[in-house]
C-alpha cells in the first residue's frame, strides 16, 4: 500500500526506506567508529540525521512541485545527505562555496544560526520567489548572506578558483594587518562532484593550491569532492579520483564514507585541523551515491541497467543512518519512522506557503540587481600627505615634471591608488621585480612589496579567481591580464562568476574590482593576432560590467582612479583595456613632436572624471568622428590633414565603452553635417555596430558611415596593418562623405 497521499507522485525509494526500517531489513552497521569517538552527543547525531532526512523530502517535493507547475529545478542532493556532516564539524562563518548536491548542508548549517527557516527558504527558491531570500526568485541557488554562503550557478567547478582566492585571502589580510570580512583562522569549504574534478578548472584551481602550499604559502581550504561515481550518464573511472589527488605535493588527501555520519563527522574534524591550525589545503574524497537521477527529467534506466540502479538504492544513506541509530540505540525504529514522517508533512504544508508567494514581474525588477547596490561611506581613500607623495614617487623625481606617455603615466596612477587604498592588491604573471612586459607595474613591488603585487602562476583562470576571492574578504584587487586574448583562456571567471554573483545574490554578495588587460592591436615588429587582439566583443555582452578604454596617458590616470573609486564605492566589476601600441607613444603627427606625451593629473588639482565622459577634441561641425584607443589617436592625425583639405572635423573619444553614454554620444555629434565611427576592432562584433544602431534608432539624420578592421585575425608583421583601418582611409572615406569624391 503506498504511502504516497493520492495526487502526488508516488517515490519507490520512499516506499522502501520506510518498510525497510519496519521489517528490520536495513544495511550491516559494521563500522568501528561510536558516538563515544567522536565530539557528538546523541541529539547531535540525531540533528544531523533529521538535516538528511529534510534535504531528501526537499527533493520528493521540488519534484511534486514541477509536475504541477511550481517549481522549475529539480537537480537534487539524494545520496549526498553526507555533507550535513561536513556543515556540523564546521563554524557558521566557514564560508562555503556548494556543490548543487549540498542540500543537507544547507540545512546544518542554518541549524547553527538562530532564526534560520532552511525549509521555507529553499522551497521559495524551487518555487522561483521574489521572496527567496538569496536570488530574489532569478535562480535555485544554495546561498545565504548570514551563513557565509555565497550562491553559486556553476555545475562545472568554475566556483573552485575563488575558493582558493578566498583561502589566499585570509592570510594576507593577516600578514597586512587588514581587517577582513572572514576571521583570521577561517576555513573555506569548496564542494564538487568527481565528474567536475576532471574540468580544467578544478585541475587548475587544485594545482595553483598546492603551488602555492608547497612553497608555505598559508591556504586554509578544504576541497570536498562529493564521489557518487557518475557524471550525469558517464562513468567515473574507479579508483580514479583517489589516483588523482592521493599524491599531489602541497596537497593532503583524506577519505571518508560519506554513508556513515560518524565517519565523515570525523574525518571532516581532521580536514578542518589541517586547514585551520596548519593552513594547509585538503582533498576531502568523499564517497557516496547519488540517487533519483542526475535530475528530475533523467531517465536512468537509458543508460543503467536495473542491477546498477538497485545497487545503488541498496546505498542510501538514509537507511545506512537509520541502521547506525537503531544499532546504536539512539533512536527506535518507530522513531525513526515517525521523524521520517512528520518532516515530510511539516515539508509539503511549506511548500503550500512557498507556492502562493509573489514572483518577478517585469524586467525591471528582474534586472534590479543586475548593478551591485553602492556601499556606505568609509574613511578610503587615504589622503596622501606631500611628504608621503614625495617619497611614492623618489624614483621619478628627475622626470615627474615632464610630460609622459601612457605607460609611465598608469604607472605612477597605480602607485597613487595602492597608497590611497591599503586594501588594493595587485596580481599577475610578472608584475612584481620584472615590473610587466611592458614595465607598467615597475617598482610597485618594491614599493608596496610582494604580498599586494603578487606574481603568480601562469594561469589565468587562478589569477581572475584569486581577485574574486580577495574581493569576497574586503580587497579591492586589481588583477591583470597579460594579453587580452589570454582571457579567453578564463573568460568564465568574469562571465560566469564575478558578473554573475550581484545578480544572483540580490546584491547582498559581490565581488568589485577593476581587471587591468593590455591589449587591442597596432603594435609594431611583435605579434601576431596572440599579442595583437583587436577583439573584445567578449566583455560586451555582459551585464553590468564597465569596459574602459583610455586612448592617452592623462585620460588613462584619470579613468583608472575613476574605475578604482566605482570598484570601491560601487562595488563594480570593471574592465580597463589598455592599448599597448600607445604605451610608449610619444608623438602625434611628426617624429619628436611630443604631442602624445602629458603632464601627470595631480589627484588634488584636477576634477575626477566620471563615468560616460566623453573626450570631444574640435568644434568641427562638417564631420563628427567618433572613436576610441588606437581609433581616436588615428583620427586626431587625419584631423590635421582634413583641417588642411577645408574639412573642420569634431574628434569625439569614447573613453567609456560600457555602458555607452548614448545621450552624450548623440549631443557630442549634434549640429555636424556628418558623422564617421573609427574602431579599431572587426567589423562583425564591434562597437561600431552599437554606435550605428545608436544613431539610427534615434534616428539621427546625418549621412553616416563607419571605418573598421576586417573580419580576420590580426597576421605577423607588416601585413597586420593591410587588415586594421588607417589614417589614410579615414582621410579617404571623411573626403568621400563630405566632398562627394
Amino acid at each position: 500500500m503506498s504511502n504516497t497521499p493520492k495526487g502526488t507522485i508516488n517515490f519507490p525509494l520512499s516506499e522502501k526506506f520506510i518498510q525497510s526500517v519496519k521489517s528490520g531489513v536495513l544495511p550491516t552497521y559494521t563500522s568501528g567508529i561510536s558516538p563515544e569517538d567522536t565530539s557528538l552527543t546523541p541529539s547531535d547525531i540525531i540533528d544531523m540525521f533529521e538535516s538528511q532526512v529534510m534535504s531528501r523530502h526537499l527533493d520528493y517535493q521540488s519534484r511534486v512541485m514541477q509536475k504541477q507547475g511550481k517549481s522549475f529545478y529539480t537537480i537534487g542532493s539524494s545520496g549526498h545527505e553526507g555533507n550535513a556532516a561536513v556543515a556540523a564539524a564546521l563554524r557558521v562563518d566557514d564560508m562555503a562555496f556548494l556543490h548543487y548536491r549540498s542540500g543537507a548542508f544547507m540545512i546544518q548549517r542554518s541549524k547553527q544560526l538562530p532564526g534560520q527557516t532552511p525549509l521555507y527558504d529553499m522551497m521559495l527558491s524551487f518555487a522561483a520567489s521574489s521572496e527567496d531570500p538569496i536570488s530574489g526568485g532569478r535562480h535555485k541557488v544554495l546561498g545565504s548572506h548570514s551563513l557565509y554562503i555565497p550562491p553559486q550557478t556553476s555545475t562545472i567547478a568554475s566556483h573552485l578558483p575563488k575558493a582558493v582566492g578566498t583561502a589566499y585571502s585570509i592570510g594576507l589580510a593577516s600578514k597586512l594587518g587588514l581587517t577582513g570580512k572572514l576571521q583570521n583562522d577561517s576555513v573555506i569549504l569548496c564542494s564538487f562532484g568527481d565528474a567536475s574534478a576532471n574540468h580544467s578548472t578544478a585541475q587548475g584551481a587544485i594545482n595553483a593550491a598546492a603551488w602555492a602550499s608547497y612553497q608555505s604559502a598559508p591556504l586554509p581550504v578544504i576541497f570536498l569532492c562529493e564521489d557518487n561515481g557518475i557524471g550525469i550518464s558517464t562513468s567515473t573511472p574507479k579508483g580514479w579520483i583517489e589516483a588523482n589527488f592521493s599524491h599531489r605535493p602541497g596537497l593532503n588527501y583524506l577519505q571518508c564514507d560519506g554513508l556513515n555520519l560518524l565517519d565523515t563527522y570525523q574525518t571532516a574534524q581532521h580536514a578542518i585541523h589541517i586547514a585551520r591550525k596548519r593552513h594547509q589545503p585538503v582533498f576531502l574524497h568523499m564517497k557516496l551515491v547519488r540517487l533519483l537521477g542526475h535530475a528530475g527529467s533523467d531517465t536512468e534506466s537509458a543508460y543503467r541497467t536495473k542491477e546498477s540502479i538497485a545497487e545503488g538504492e541498496s546505498r542510501d544513506p538514509l537507511m545506512h543512518n537509520a541502521s547506525m541509530l537503531i544499532h546504536r540505540g539512539l533512536m527506535s525504529p518507530e522513531q525513526v519512522i515517525d521523524l521520517y514522517q512528520s518532516v515530510e508533512e511539516r515539508v509539503k504544508r511549506v511548500s503550500e506557503l512557498a507556492c502562493n508567494r509573489p514572483r518577478l514581474e517585469n524586467a525591471k525588477q528582474v534586472m534590479q540587481s543586475i548593478i551591485p547596490p553602492k556601499v556606505e561611506s568609509s574613511s578610503l581613500p587615504v589622503t596622501l600627505t606631500e611628504e608621503r607623495r614625495t617619497s611614492l614617487f623618489k624614483h621619478e623625481r628627475h622626470n615627474f615634471s615632464k610630460k609622459q606617455h601612457m605607460a609611465k603615466l598608469i604607472n605612477w596612477a597605480l602607485h597613487d591608488v595602492m597608497a590611497s587604498y591599503p586594501n588594493t592588491v595587485m596580481c599577475g604573471e610578472d608584475i612584481a621585480r620584472k615590473g610587466g612586459v611592458y614595465n607598467v607595474t615597475s617598482h610597485l613591488c618594491e614599493e608596496f612589496g610582494p604580498a599586494r603585487v603578487i606574481n603568480t602562476l601562469l594561469d589565468e583562470q587562478s589569477i581572475l579567481g584569486l581577485a574574486i576571492g580577495l574581493a569576497h574578504n574586503g580587497f579591492l584587487p586589481i588583477p591583470e591580464i597579460q594579453f587580452l586574448a589570454y582571457v579567453h583562456n578564463a573568460e568564465d571567471q568574469i562571465r560566469g562568476e564575478a558578473a554573475t554573483l550581484p545578480f544572483f545574490s540580490n546584491g547582498q554578495f559581490t565581488n568589485p574590482m577593476v581587471i587591468r588587460i593590455a591589449g587591442l592591436a597596432y603594435q609594431k615588429g611583435f605579434g601576431g593576432h596572440f599579442h595583437n587582439d583587436n577583439s573584445f566583443a567578449v566583455f560586451r555582452d555582459i551585464p553590468g560590467v564597465i569596459i574602459a578604454c583610455p586612448s592617452n596617458g592623462s585620460d588613462a590616470a584619470q579613468m583608472l582612479r575613476t574605475c578604482i573609486e566605482l570598484a570601491h564605492s560601487e562595488q563594480r566589476l570593471v574592465i580597463f583595456i589598455e592599448p599597448i601600441a600607445l604605451y610608449m607613444q610619444k608623438d602625434l603627427h611628426e617624429i619628436g613632436d611630443g604631442q602624445w606625451c602629458f603632464d601627470y593629473p595631480h589627484p588634488n588639482d584636477t576634477q575626477p572624471m566620471a563615468l560616460g565622459d566623453l573626450g570631444i577634441y574640435g568644434e568641427g561641425r562638417k564631420l563628427a568622428i567618433v572613436s576610441y584607443g588606437n581609433g581616436y589617436y588615428l583620427s586626431r592625425k587625419a584631423e590635421k590633414l582634413l583641417a588642411a583639405q577645408g574639412i573642420d572635423c569634431r574628434i569625439i573619444d569614447l573613453r567609456w565603452l560600457a555602458p555607452l553614454n548614448e545621450q552624450a554620444i548623440l549631443e557630442a555629434v549634434a549640429g555636424c553635417e556628418h558623422i564617421l565611427v573609427v574602431d579599431e576592432c572587426r567589423r562583425t562584433g564591434s562597437i561600431s555596430e552599437a554606435l550605428m544602431a545608436l544613431f539610427s534608432e534615434n534616428q539621427t539624420k546625418q549621412p553616416m558611415q563607419r571605418i573598421t578592421a576586417q573580419d580576420c585575425f590580426i597576421p605577423l608583421g607588416s601585413a597586420s596593418y593591410l587588415v586594421l583601418p588607417s589614417v589614410e582611409e579615414i582621410v579617404d572615406t571623411a573626403l568621400a562623405m563630405t566632398k562627394g569624391k
